[in-house]
């Protein structure tokens, strides 16, 4: 196996087993009640949180986890797409790739809640399809602005120096 196939195959590793991960919260263990059950001592022990106010911090923390994994799993697609699709010109970002990590993680986003509609404890909706697609779509706007800012640098740095002559 050549070094390149190596690197390829790292990186789909990376996203498979991030996809393990999101198949595993999509489970009945990491139902709204289980995580409950754990996270409201923990909240109550640290903050003295109440009941009423735990029922707040419980969605904002189990929505956030939907956006950050979901960041995550775009990200590493974006990875494995852009080893895994070489173009001609050496570039760091390509809307192909980019396109791409964003319409399988809302693919798997989709996929997630429709698991979810067959487990009794859990519950499948849209808005969570939703939160999850903004996360992939943020995470490639996040990916297109770092692999650009040294462009733009060079850019600024060229004509500083082209008006200096």
């Amino acid at each position: 196996m050549t070094p390149e196939q190596k690197e390829v195959l790292k990186v789909w590793i990376a996203a498979g087993l991030w996809l393990a991960v999101i198949a595993i919260e999509s489970t009945a263990w990491l139902s709204a009640e289980n995580t409950g059950r754990f996270l409201y001592p923990i909240l109550h022990f640290l903050f003295g949180i109440s009941r009423a106010h735990f029922r707040i911090w419980h969605i904002v923390i189990r929505k956030g986890g939907h956006f950050v994994g979901y960041f995550i799993l775009s990200v590493l697609l974006f990875r494995a797409w852009r080893l895994t699709l070489p173009l001609q010109v050496a570039v760091r970002w390509a809307m192909r790739w980019a396109a791409t990590a964003f319409f399988m993680t809302m693919l798997v986003a989709s996929l997630d809640e429709y698991h979810q509609s067959f487990i009794p404890t859990r519950t499948a909706k849209v808005t969570d399809v939703l939160l999850d697609s903004f996360a992939a779509l943020v995470a490639q706007l996040v990916i297109f602005r770092l692999c650009n800012r040294n462009r733009s640098r060079m850019s600024a740095a060229a004509d500083s120096i082209g008006s200096a002559s």
